[in-house]
């Protein structure tokens, strides 16, 4: 039985995957991913219990991702909220249309944060 949660967060810039992994190791398990591709063979393999997921990435961007995610019936049911620097009604839109449960805007508030994750998990 898993006791110890665990997230995946997926970002293609490393400064930011080392700032969510020093906010978050203490109470999660962190496994990171650079690209959309990585991301879902760690999700596959791992069955992470939530996933932060940056949108603009080189190759398969988050949209992409979680549409992938979504339409598969081992990762499905895996929270995602997004994690990114983009803000519009549209962007936002996008996101819960493809299943997304939240969306969070850089840079992150630690509490505000560690209070979704715990929302959906």
């Amino acid at each position: 039985m898993k006791t110890e949660k665990a997230i995946l967060v997926v970002d293609d810039k490393i400064e930011n995957l080392d700032l969510l992994d020093k906010m978050l190791r203490k109470h999660y398990k962190i496994l990171t991913a650079t690209n959309g591709e990585d991301a879902l063979i760690l999700a596959r393999k791992e069955a992470p219990d939530l996933i932060l997921l940056d949108i603009k990435m080189p190759n398969m961007d988050g949209f992409e991702a979680c549409k992938i995610l979504k339409d598969n019936d081992k990762t499905k049911d895996i929270p995602i909220i997004f994690v990114s620097g983009l803000d519009s009604k549209l962007i936002r839109q996008k996101c819960f249309q493809l299943g997304a449960v939240n969306y969070l805007n850089k840079p992150l508030n630690l509490a505000n944060l560690r209070s979704t994750i715990e929302n959906h998990i």
